[in-house]
């Protein structure tokens, strides 16, 4: 469940030289940054087919036929816009399980690729087992980096390995038929089998986790 991407294997993982951030700030790889600016866009209706670009390439789509979002591409260039996913390395991320802060692999042994998630135990009885995940795993030394950086993690994290991890869909922002053009109705996490895909505006692509243990952060 593969879809096609990227030519970008060579992405800058650090700052480039003219950018004003501390090179000490640890910026996610995943970060969007202030000056990858947005290709313009207009958004249509495709009749019998769903939601497209007006003036749309190959390159808009991937391999299921899944519409994404356009985005700039300048990694280190301007300011890290923490909390704003770029969409392109987070798919890249999710198809090559990298890690999500420095962009090299992700840890996998026997038990599974790692990812670290907040403590939600209290969300379903099982979890995290068939979690729908939009972030990317990490590797075992931004686990610690993370833990110890991130104000979120530090109120409660959890690390998990999980032995299969299929790409299960996307998350972006669902459209339907309008009288004068495509209607934005909700941003929302859609299977690749669910009729509503063909209505996406995809931004992150989604891995469903199974055969999951929870990892005591001191054994990392």
């Amino acid at each position: 469940m593969t879809t096609s991407l990227d030519k970008t294997s060579d992405v800058p993982l650090a700052p480039s030289r003219d950018s004003a951030v501390d090179r000490r700030v640890v910026v996610p790889y995943v970060t969007s940054w202030s000056e990858e600016e947005d290709p313009p866009y207009e958004l249509v209706e495709r009749r019998g087919f769903g939601l497209a670009y007006a003036d749309e390439t190959l390159a808009d789509r991937d391999r299921r036929g899944v519409l994404w979002q356009r985005a700039g591409f300048g990694p280190g260039r301007g300011r890290p816009e923490f909390g704003k996913v770029h969409p392109l390395r987070q798919r890249r991320a999710m198809l090559r399980l990298l890690c999500q802060v420095c962009g090299g692999p992700a840890d996998r042994t026997e038990d599974g690729v790692l990812w670290l998630f907040l403590d939600d135990r209290d969300d379903w009885p099982g979890w995290p087992e068939n979690v729908a995940e939009t972030e990317p795993p990490v590797c075992l030394a931004c686990v610690r980096t993370s833990v110890r950086l991130c104000p979120a993690l530090r109120r409660g994290a959890v690390a998990v390995r999980a032995r299969r991890f299929p790409v299960a869909g996307v998350y972006g922002a669902v459209y339907r038929a309008g009288s004068s053009g495509p209607v934005a109705m909700r941003d929302g996490r859609i299977a690749f089998d669910d009729p509503a895909i063909r209505w996406v505006q995809a931004t992150r692509l989604i891995r469903e986790l199974h055969e999951c243990a929870i990892v005591p952060l001191a054994q990392l």
